[in-house]
Order: structure tokens, then sequence, then C-alpha cells
């Protein structure tokens, strides 16, 4: 299945573009299997694990493309964004070995730890207050003040390319999955894992991870257009967005369902991830193992011939505070 360009905002081509472009700044992240895991789950587990990552989440292989895509005329200004976190670090580390500026708008209520990394690699941090709205506005009034070219956080054709190249790793390292599992959000991950998968192998069924207090996603694919919540609530900080224009009709087409895990469950796959792959993980990065646990997955007769299933632990950055309060609950 050949994903067709102009349906899309990214296919197959684009994305191998992607992986020749950044191959010699982004890491090869291993894939790792465990069979005590592959016991609790009663299926064999693939992970990929994207937590080592430079920057420590999958988000520096979109955003090193977007910023590599620039010439140098659009570079020299600088880059902008808006994100919670993991973007951020990964688009201020982008830009860092490119060597132009980038101005990271960061919502107050952002994990100290994925603030500190975008400092550490050398991001100028504008604060805003914790909505979507407000974090639009001041990226709007970074841009007009700069001149910086705006990189969003998901709903760019770069992006959902670079994330991309997860899945043409995936698929040479571990070519037996049948299933692959994404945690999803705004959708720029599962919707480049998602194209290029299906372009490889059209039998894969590709299904999204989503936090119960932030089921847009699920909603909007049972209603067949974007839903957006008034508010968000669950420890996973990296999947609280909503899908984008760009990102929607992917999810749409090529995601076959989504599941949706509570907190409680996505703490458990935390506590896993650490306590027998050894993996640090952070709730968002754990929540593909939480899916394949979840009841509703285990229960479901259709779900019986996902056998071999690759599940990507997206991202590390953790607060050690939050993650030792999480687990005393």
């Amino acid at each position: 299945m050949e994903v067709n360009k102009e349906k899309y905002a990214a296919d197959l081509s684009s994305i191998r573009e992607a992986q020749a472009r950044i191959n010699s700044f982004i890491h090869r992240t291993p894939v790792m299997t465990s069979e005590s895991l592959d016991a609790i789950a009663g299926r064999k587990l693939f992970f990929k694990c994207e937590c080592f990552q430079k920057g420590g989440a999958f988000k520096f292989r979109g955003a090193c493309n977007a910023i590599y895509s620039l010439d140098d005329h659009q570079a020299a200004r600088g880059v902008v964004t808006h994100s919670s976190g993991n973007h951020a670090a990964a688009l201020a580390l982008a830009a860092k070995l490119r060597g132009i500026p980038a101005y990271i708008v960061i919502p107050k209520n952002a994990p100290q730890c994925k603030v500190q990394n975008v400092v550490r690699y050398g991001g100028q941090v504008i604060w805003s207050e914790a909505t979507i709205q407000s974090r639009e506005q001041t990226a709007t009034k970074v841009l007009q003040e700069t001149g910086a070219v705006l990189i969003h956080p998901y709903n760019d054709g770069r992006i959902m390319s670079g994330q991309g190249t997860i899945s043409l790793e995936f698929l040479e390292q571990a070519s037996q999955i049948d299933t692959i599992i994404v945690p999803i959000s705004g959708g720029g991950l599962i919707s480049g894992v998602a194209l290029a998968a299906k372009s490889i192998n059209p039998a894969i069924r590709v299904f999204a991870a989503e936090p119960k207090g932030a089921n847009d996603a699920a909603q909007s694919k049972a209603a067949g257009r974007i839903i957006t919540l008034p508010e968000t609530n669950t420890v996973a900080d990296g999947l609280r967005a909503f899908l984008g224009e760009l990102t929607w009709p992917i999810v749409r087409d090529l995601v076959d369902d989504i599941i949706t895990v509570d907190d409680v469950e996505i703490i458990e796959g935390m506590r896993l991830c650490y306590e027998i792959l050894k993996v640090a993980v952070e709730p968002s990065g754990a929540i593909g193992l939480a899916a394949v646990l979840s009841d509703s997955f285990r229960n479901n007769p259709a779900r019986k011939n996902c056998n071999q299933i690759g599940i990507i632990l997206s991202g590390g950055n953790v607060d050690l505070q939050v993650l030792w309060n999480s687990f005393r609950k």
C-alpha cells in the first residue's frame, strides 16, 4: 500500500527522505524483549526504546528533520514552538546542533525535568499559561517579534515524517511484528508510524493507546470528526494535546483502533518497565504496555491474532519525585 502523498501531509518517500536527512544525528534505538513480560501479556512483545533517543524521547527525530529541512535563510532566523516538554527539548537540541536560536514557549505546569532539558540544550524559555490557547497566543507573539520559523509539535509533515523513521527501524529490527501500539496525543508520532508501517506491510495493525482522562482521539474516532476536550486529567503529561488537521485524517483512516487506559494502569505499566525491563520510562512512554495488559485488549476476540506486538516506549523524561509519589498511591 503506497500511501497517497496528495491525501496526507507525509508518505513513505518523505519518511525515507527524513531517515537519510537525520540518520547521522539520531540514535538507532534498541528493541528489547522480556520473557517475563511475554508471560504476563500472553503474547510476544517487542519494545522499541525511544526513551534512549537523544533528548530522552522520540521527538528528536521529527525536530531534527524539521530543522534540517530549513534552508539557510530560514534557519538563520531561528525556530519557535510551544510544548509541554519533549518536543521543546528536542527542538532546542536540534537547533543547537545546527547553530541557530530556539525560542520555546512552555506552559507553567510542564514537568521540571523537561524544562531543565530545554535550558540544558540552550533553548530560550518563554512561559505561558497551561491552556493550549495561551501557548499558541504566546508563540504567535514570539513569531512576530523574532521572525523565527514555527515548528509545530505534531501538526507538520516534516515532524510526522521524522517520527515515521521509527517504523523503518522497527520493522527491520523485528520484522515479525503483526501489531504496533503507539501512544497518541496530537497524533504526530502515530501518523508517521502508521504511514510507514502500513506502506511496508499493509496487513500490520496499528493501535493507539490513550489515557481515559484525555480521550479526545478515541472520541474523535467514534464521532468521525475532531473532538477537543474542555480539560484533560492524566498522569501522562505528554498525552494532553488534541489532534491536528494534518494528523486527524491519518488517525481516521489508518489507525485500526484506540485503546484507552486509566492512570492506575499506566502507573502499573511504568512499574513493570522499571522492575522487569529495567528501563526508565515516563507515564506517556508506558501506556503501550498498559494497553496490551488492559482487560479491554485481553478480552477482545478481535485481538486474538495480535501475537507479535511492537510497543513504542516513547520517552523517559520523568520527574523522579512525581514517579515516587505515583507509585505510593
